[in-house]
């Protein structure tokens, strides 16, 4: 539990941490572990200077604050924490408090965070027009669907004494069919769920099984679970679905050889769909493949956007539908060796709404 003068800080959506002079650590809130991707614990335990690789600026930064009396702020600082490769882009803001000793309260504002913001807007915005549109052209495509089947039935029974001409008529029947489950799986996201308390790491487990069984030779699936997550309320065909889908994108991209990793993780205080929640679940999945293609890149989540002349473009599609329908939010980040999809969804009492 955070010293009682620090209570209100674990409400804020800007990471903040508070140190003494020489870097010691006293408080953490949880959107600075989110930032970090580090609990609080472990945060604490590595002090400021043991969190980033050595940083003049940063130092400085503290530095000058404390002893001058007064915020400093630093509009565009680079800071590369030492537990991982990513680089942070933050604005970065020191201000002297009263505490226990001298005592320095850091706000750190990742400079991406109001464009990930926009772009989730972008995005659900997006989504909400897909779906209507979806919802009316597959309607307008299934009606005379079912007319073209009949008369090719139909035709067929008038042609029984000319079997030559049957050949014509399966065509007919069986491409209105193919038709048929397409617009199936198109109008799948808008039919009603049925949700119960999931474990996500068996639906993890269920798609490596099928991954695996499919492609034995060559494929790695690898895990990274956090045990500890609560059930979560969802549908768990969907979820299956949803995690199959990208998995699948995956293999087909790596050609059935190469590296997947799931990996489960509990991010705190998260706004999803304009909701904000306490806990959230952050799944990965991470592959090893050539990454996504530069030209369909930012409309990949589009209906029949797909980079393969064998796909059918709906795998994404129907991904991001169902994690929406969940309150969640899905998006990526490629290069060439490396892409990432990361999956978040609401935990706790409020997610069931």
């Amino acid at each position: 539990m955070p010293t009682p003068s620090f209570a209100g800080l674990e409400l804020l959506d800007t990471p903040v941490l508070i140190c003494d002079a020489a870097g010691a650590l006293r408080f953490v809130n949880p959107a600075c572990e989110n930032l970090l991707a580090l609990g609080s614990r472990e945060l604490l335990r590595h002090g400021l200077t043991g969190l980033f690789h050595p940083s003049p600026a940063l130092r400085q930064a503290l530095h000058t604050a404390l002893r001058q009396g007064a915020s400093y702020i630093e509009h565009d600082l680079e800071l590369r924490p030492q537990h991982n490769e990513a680089i942070l882009h933050v604005t970065l803001s020191i201000t002297p408090i009263d505490g226990d000793g001298l005592l320095a309260l850091i706000e750190l504002r990742p400079l991406d965070q109001q464009l990930k913001i926009a772009n989730e807007e972008r995005l659900l915005l997006q989504h909400q027009a897909n779906r209507e549109l979806i919802r009316n052209l597959a309607h307008e495509i299934k009606n005379p669907l079912g007319g073209i089947r009949g008369a090719a039935q139909l035709l067929e029974h008038e042609l029984a004494d000319r079997p030559e001409l049957k050949e014509y008529t399966e065509v007919i029947t069986e491409e209105a069919l193919r038709l048929q489950t397409l617009v199936d799986r198109l109008l799948a996201p808008h039919r009603s769920h049925s949700r119960s308390q999931v474990n996500i790491h068996e639906v993890l487990e269920r798609v490596r099984s099928i991954a695996l069984a499919q492609h034995p030779q060559g494929l790695a699936v690898v895990r990274d679970y956090d045990t500890s997550l609560p059930l979560l309320s969802a549908d768990k065909e969907q979820l299956i679905q949803v995690v199959l889908n990208i998995v699948n994108n995956a293999v087909q991209a790596m050609r059935g050889q190469g590296r997947i990793e799931l990996r489960t993780r509990v991010a705190r205080q998260i706004t999803l769909a304009r909701k904000r929640h306490q806990l959230a679940l952050k799944l990965q999945i991470v592959d090893d493949g050539p990454g996504i293609p530069d030209d369909i890149r930012d409309h990949i989540f589009y209906p029949l956007v797909t980079g393969r002349a064998e796909g059918t473009g709906l795998g994404l599609t129907l991904a991001q539908a169902f994690v929406h329908q969940h309150g969640g939010s899905i998006e990526f980040d490629s290069r060439p060796g490396q892409t990432c999809f990361t999956v978040m969804l609401p935990l706790g009492a409020d997610a069931a709404g």
